[in-house]
């Protein structure tokens, strides 16, 4: 859809069967009585699938504007507790993120109000509508809900986005206005969760429950999404020539696997080889490679016969910047990958590297009279 990858994430599964039964079993049964158990649970799927679709919707309508602005929208996600446009970056400008962030609720409060009108003509045209009456005023009132939770100031709701760039609109640090931005969500997650609690002493076990994984995802996501933009602003000057390793030893595609192990990981103590040959990279071999093969067959194996051949998700440029490095290596799950121009091996930047320069860097910016 519109180039953008949609997944449904295995919890998305859950919410959706809980929904369906919520709604088959105790909502609709009160609404409109007198209908058999199978028509409950057709209403029931019908409401749930075109929840869904408006919650898509709503990611989409972020999606798009974040794409008018030049940013990029890999995928849109559904997952337990709602879904999430993945934005490749953040946006240039507080202006950006206002219209980025409050196209979800707008595009909410629109559908809330397709929904309305038409459970009306529904309801005016004739009794036998009832039913699509009924289904037409729930996705009504869904929908403004979800308009209006959204829309509370707590990062990372899009109610927080757009408090977030007000401030950063007003101070001009982005930063700043999402460590004050986060503050709320916090104060949110915090809130909601108490509330839970509260229910659950009260005999609610099953809204006091969801109560407390809303308030415990908005904290998390609060504080994993300012943790990434610290890391962002702090490596953002930083490339990766700057931490790489330079001094590589490498691996000759004639090399028996014995003479690999023996006379370059263990003296070098490293687990992942670049392997070149006349000055040209090929590729790689590690420990993973090894694990595949036979003890007894190492010494009559080369590295020629085995190694990973060259992979571009592997290699990177020491221009590009550090804190796209880590994020790639966090997406991936790589820990180490091949610094090169073209074929020429240039360093190898390992997520340790990384990190260590990470820390380094969070220590001299804790120092007020040091500038980073």
């Amino acid at each position: 859809m519109f180039e953008i990858e949609i997944n449904l994430a295995s919890s998305w599964f859950l919410i959706a069967a809980l929904i369906t039964w919520s709604l088959a079993h105790q909502v609709f049964p009160q609404q409109i009585p007198g209908l058999s158990t199978l028509q409950y649970g057709m209403l029931g799927t019908v409401a749930m699938l075109l929840f869904f679709v408006s919650l898509l919707l709503h990611e989409l309508a972020h999606a798009l504007v974040a794409r008018s602005f030049g940013l990029k929208v890999p995928r849109i996600t559904l997952f337990l507790f709602g879904g999430v446009a993945e934005l490749g970056d953040e946006p240039d400008t507080a202006g950006h993120e206002f219209w980025i962030a409050i196209a979800g609720p707008a595009m909410s409060l629109a559908l809330a109000s397709i929904f309305w009108v038409s459970s009306v003509i529904a309801l005016l045209t004739s009794e036998d509508l009832s039913q699509v009456h009924t289904v037409l005023s729930y996705l009504a009132t869904i929908n403004l809900v979800l308009a209006v939770f959204n829309m509370l100031p707590a990062f990372p709701l899009d109610g927080g986005r757009v408090l977030r760039a007000a401030i950063w609109s007003r101070t001009g640090d982005i930063l700043k206005a999402t460590k004050t931005s986060t503050k709320f969500g916090e104060f949110l997650g915090f809130g909601l969760m108490a509330l839970g609690v509260l229910a659950l002493f009260q005999g609610l076990p099953l809204g006091g429950a969801w109560q407390i994984m809303i308030g415990l995802f908005i904290v998390i996501a609060a504080k994993s999404s300012l943790e990434s933009l610290q890391t962002k602003t702090l490596l953002g000057n930083q490339r990766v020539a700057d931490v790489m390793s330079a001094k590589v030893v490498a691996a000759d595609p004639d090399l028996s696997l014995t003479d690999l192990v023996n006379r370059i990981m263990l003296p070098n103590r490293v687990s992942f080889v670049p392997v070149i040959e006349d000055g040209v990279l090929l590729g790689h071999i590690d420990t993973k490679v090894l694990s595949m093969i036979d003890r007894e067959n190492w010494s009559n194996t080369q590295v020629g016969d085995v190694f990973v051949e060259f992979d571009t998700s592997r290699i990177i440029s020491p221009h590009d910047n550090a804190a796209d490095t880590l994020k790639q290596m966090a997406e991936t799950g790589e820990r180490k990958l091949i610094v090169a121009e073209g074929r020429r091996l240039v360093g190898v930047v390992t997520l340790s590297d990384l990190m260590r320069l990470l820390q380094l860097l969070i220590s001299l910016k804790a120092r007020p009279e040091v500038t980073v």
